[in-house]
């Protein structure tokens, strides 16, 4: 091995005195030195970028035919983040490192300069091969779709990435100018604040990345509806600092990704999961056209098959009632049938026997508390398709069956008249 290495350095420095003796035959005097550092500088980078190349299809060679990347999908993430590309640059350089007193060592003043360029070259290197493991993490888990981890990888990346720019940044100004971090983190500590305020949103995106992660109550695709902002839509994505959701009239909307912590957000992908989506409206009834049934109305509404039976039974109790009544003829006395409540049995038996309510869950039809405008009657249940057109239509052809149903009760709908 030491053989080889020697053979290596004794290449270089021949190498290095072609190109030494070339510039001093053949260049001006006033440009001889300059010639003879340009060329061996581009000889060193001209090295540098071939042993990255040889490296690369090397490595990338191994990768391909000696590990199986879909059984070992930590694997298939380094490669597809490239992760062993800056491997292959962080070795080049490193030997470009080594050659370059084998090709400079008749100028041992470019020492200094080349020594800490390289390491300048080091540095980004060693940065953008963090970065890509980073990338590894997302991938990976993209690969297995945990959309909760991917949330906080995402939170914690974009977070690792500023700071890691930040030092990074100091390590590589320590390198160029030859002085010691401490000296450059030190200075650092009168403006702590600043940098604080500075980052105060990131931080909370980050806590907040992990929150979400963690609480698993928002993901990637999830439909909410966001009333401080009047937004309703699907979450395209979740970054540190924003979160963008696309609306269903097509917009794009962002948020601060920290207002997912302090906003009220109704998460509706629930509703999607399950097919389901409530139906929560109300009919208002004036008050003044409320009546007992006589048996001309009873006679009437008889005849319609959803409350057939539920008239015989109730008029059966009547009757039963009734004859132990002192003043039985008077309709007030006992119990007794009203429009209204019928319509409400209407309705409950009319959604019950309806196709496009969901009868696993709640379904009722309840009475309202009395405003001047009238007594609301309002329908709760659930449709079984919560897309949203299909939803829309079911509630409509629902209405639009009640409203003019409940004529045949002699019922009376409030409307407001304008003068």
């Amino acid at each position: 091995m030491k053989k080889e290495i020697n053979d290596y350095k004794d290449f270089l420095q021949q190498m290095s005195d072609e190109i030494h003796f070339f510039c001093k035959d053949f260049f001006p005097d006033d440009f001889v030195l300059i010639g003879q550092i340009t060329l061996k500088f581009l000889l060193l980078i001209l090295l540098i970028y071939f042993l990255s190349f040889i490296l690369k299809t090397s490595i990338n060679i191994i990768f391909r035919y000696f590990f199986d990347k879909e059984k070992y999908p930590v694997m298939k993430s380094i490669y597809k983040a490239k992760v062993t590309n800056s491997v292959a640059n962080i070795m080049a350089l490193g030997l470009g490192s080594y050659a370059l007193f084998s090709i400079f060592y008749r100028h041992p003043k470019s020492f200094v300069f080349l020594e800490r360029l390289i390491g300048f070259l080091i540095v980004l290197a060693v940065a953008n091969m963090a970065f890509r493991f980073i990338k590894v993490l997302q991938n990976y888990y993209l690969i297995q779709q945990d959309y909760y981890k991917i949330i906080a990888i995402n939170s914690i990346s974009q977070t690792v990435r500023i700071f890691g720019m930040f030092i990074f940044s100091v390590i590589a100004v320590c390198v160029i100018f030859g002085i010691s971090s401490a000296t450059v983190l030190g200075s650092l500590g009168a403006i702590t604040a600043v940098i604080v305020l500075i980052f105060r949103d990131t931080i909370l995106g980050f806590v907040t990345g992990i929150h979400v992660a963690t609480s698993k109550n928002l993901k990637v695709g999830d439909w909410v509806s966001i009333p401080k902002y009047s937004i309703e839509g699907n979450i395209e994505g979740i970054d540190l600092l924003t979160t963008k959701i696309r609306n269903f009239d097509k917009t794009l909307s962002t948020i601060p990704t920290y207002d997912l912590l302090t906003t009220e957000i109704k998460n509706m992908q629930v509703m999607s999961e399950t097919n389901t989506r409530r139906i929560k409206k109300s009919i208002v009834f004036n008050i003044k056209s409320f009546k007992f049934l006589d048996n001309e109305s009873f006679d009437k509404l008889l005849k319609i098959n959803l409350i057939h039976d539920y008239l015989l039974e109730r008029k059966k109790e009547i009757d039963n009632e009734k004859a132990t009544l002192q003043n039985s003829e008077e309709i007030i006395n006992g119990k007794q049938l009203t429009n209204i409540g019928t319509f409400r049995m209407y309705a409950m038996n009319y959604l019950l026997n309806n196709p496009n309510i969901d009868q696993t869950g709640t379904v009722m039809v309840r009475q309202m508390e009395i405003t001047p405008q009238g007594m609301p009657l309002e329908i709760y249940c659930f449709a079984n398709d919560s897309k949203w057109e299909h939803f829309e239509q079911i509630q409509a052809d629902i209405f639009d069956h009640l409203l003019v149903a409940s004529k045949e009760f002699d019922l009376e709908i409030m409307q407001v008249h304008k003068i």
